[in-house]
């Protein structure tokens, strides 16, 4: 991935730069971009489906061999999560698609101007959207005030990241796409991955991967056995740590378009997170279930992943020629088959918390760090319970998925 280059008007790029380009306000540019990325996919289309098929078909051994029902259980049992309420977050979500992500879509749709959008359209900027670039030390400012009001202990924590030099933030050339936080070992401390580029979801980013690390530096104390918590508890720190942000930011916003903008930016980042992983999801299900049969073609890979974005992010947006191979640049489908629900648990688990914490008096902060500290010690029920929160209950999805239907309704309330 890190060797693939993308011709976008003559200019030789990498992944991460070519897929920002459809974040660009110019329509014509986010279209070429897009073709660009689809011209270099289907170059490599061959060698994706090799590799995918041949490590479903690994997986599909040892899940034969280990005795696991389900296509996904071995990453449930990972997770420490049970097959039911994985079942229950995923039926929610879907049921939840005409409300949230048809529902917003088509009200951008008409934002922007269009009858339907493109699938390069999908994460254009608004017309309000601020377009400066956001420098790094602002960056760092903001998602520091944020963290301070919280708790300056959080904040001294991620303090520490930048006066320490634990954060990788430049763009270059072979560096890995995308944004993370590895932990290393408890006895050294995590680092910090980042392409920052300048724009306003870069600074929600920095904010997410830097609740990971807190995250990581106060669960240490658990040791290197286990520090690390299951994929659907790691999103616990990173999401509120974001949520933090945005609502810094946007308490400070008085301004009726800019608030918008950061309203419309948001919601897109939570449809980006529990919409669109749930159809990740629901496309590696059938991958895996279908390679069960057999060898899988390069158009019935591309057929499935139409079928589920098409269902997920509704008629308002219009899946172009070149869309069906864009299944191949999402690593997690490769690195760590069913990783891709913990993003929409996780989501939806801190909304949840986040609505307690709005409505609690004292004592939030306290519960909160001792959550972080068990690290993988507890089952979510035992880290939940001090909240009066059961993600065993199916009621329990629908209060997260809530608090996106409550911003998409104040983006109605604001558009007349």
């Amino acid at each position: 991935m890190t060797d693939l280059r993308f011709d976008v008007d003559g200019e030789e790029l990498t992944l991460e730069p070519a897929l920002n380009r459809l974040q660009d306000s110019d329509g014509e540019l986010r279209r070429r971009a897009s073709e660009a990325l689809a011209a270099t996919f289907r170059k490599n289309l061959r060698t994706f489906t090799l590799i995918t098929n041949t490590l479903a078909k690994d997986k599909e051994i040892s899940d034969r061999w280990r005795g696991f029902e389900d296509i996904a259980d071995s990453r449930h049992l990972a997770n420490r999560v049970e097959r039911d309420v994985v079942d229950a977050l995923a039926a929610a979500v879907r049921e939840a698609y005409p409300r949230l992500s048809h529902r917003y879509y088509a009200m951008k749709a008409r934002w922007l101007g269009m009858e339907v959008m493109n699938h390069w359209d999908r994460n254009a900027p608004l017309p309000e959207t601020p377009q400066a670039v956001i420098r790094w030390d602002d960056a760092r400012d903001t998602v520091l005030s944020a963290y301070q009001r919280f708790s300056p202990d959080m904040a001294e924590i991620a303090r520490t990241f930048f006066d320490r030099k634990w954060i990788d933030a430049p763009v270059r050339p072979g560096k890995s796409p995308g944004a993370f936080a590895h932990p290393t070992v408890p006895s050294a401390h995590p680092y910090v991955l980042l392409n920052y580029m300048g724009k306003p979801r870069d600074v929600m980013t920095l904010a997410h991967e830097l609740g990971h690390g807190v995250h990581q530096v106060l669960a240490a104390g658990q040791g290197a056995l286990m520090a690390s918590t299951p994929l659907t508890l790691a999103e616990t720190a990173s999401v509120f740590g974001e949520m933090l942000t945005f609502r810094s930011l946007l308490d400070q916003t008085a301004d009726k378009r800019e608030r918008k903008a950061m309203l419309a930016q948001k919601v897109e980042d939570m449809i980006n997170t529990v919409v669109r992983q749930i159809a990740f999801y629901e496309f590696e299900r059938k991958v895996h279930a279908e390679r069960r049969n057999g060898e899988l073609t390069s158009d019935r890979l591309g057929q499935f992943w139409l079928e589920v974005q098409a269902e997920s992010l509704g008629p308002a947006i219009k899946l172009r020629d070149g869309y069906e191979v864009f299944w191949t640049y999402i690593p997690h489908f490769i690195h760590s088959p069913f990783y891709v629900y913990a993003y929409a648990f996780g989501d939806c688990l801190v909304n949840s918390l986040y609505a307690v914490y709005q409505n609690a008096e004292r004592g939030f902060q306290e519960k909160y760090f001792e959550m972080l500290r068990a690290g993988g010690t507890k089952h979510h029920s035992e880290l939940l319970a001090p909240f009066g929160l059961d993600a065993t209950d199916p009621a329990f999805w629908q209060i997260g998925l809530g608090v996106i239907g409550a911003l998409i309704d104040e983006l109605e309330a604001l558009d007349k």
